[in-house]
């Protein structure tokens, strides 16, 4: 069992099965992605370089980022496809999903999105 598994396996029930969909998801938009558990929760990207990381203390949301800081990049400019993203920044956004029935709902716009997102941060 893996890392990631592992910790899943110990979430609460609802949160678990919400997690795992997203979790799901996030892997389906590129097969050479790495998984591992960063900042105590599940976290996505090439090598060390971490680009989509779950954030569990409220819910379920998901960071879109370029690394561990957060102040912006002038240059960088990303065009969210899918209008899911609440900016923080030009480089930091955040998508958070309700339940299960509203990520799966979501699917197709959310994969197209993970899909842009790590394109234009490789």
């Amino acid at each position: 069992m893996s890392q990631v598994d592992a910790f899943i396996n110990k979430l609460p029930k609802q949160q678990r099965e919400l997690v795992a969909a997203v979790r799901a998801m996030i892997l389906s938009a590129d097969p050479k992605l790495a998984e591992r558990i960063k900042w105590n929760a599940p976290s996505f990207g090439y090598g060390s370089e971490d680009r989509i990381t779950f954030n569990l203390r409220k819910g379920v949301m998901l960071i879109f980022h370029r690394g561990a800081k957060a102040e912006g990049d002038a240059a960088f400019v990303f065009n969210d496809p899918s209008g899911m993203v609440e900016w923080i920044n030009n480089e930091r956004g955040t998508v958070t999903f309700a339940s299960l029935i509203d990520a799966q709902a979501s699917e197709a716009k959310f994969v197209k999105l993970v899909k842009a997102w790590l394109k234009a941060t490789e």
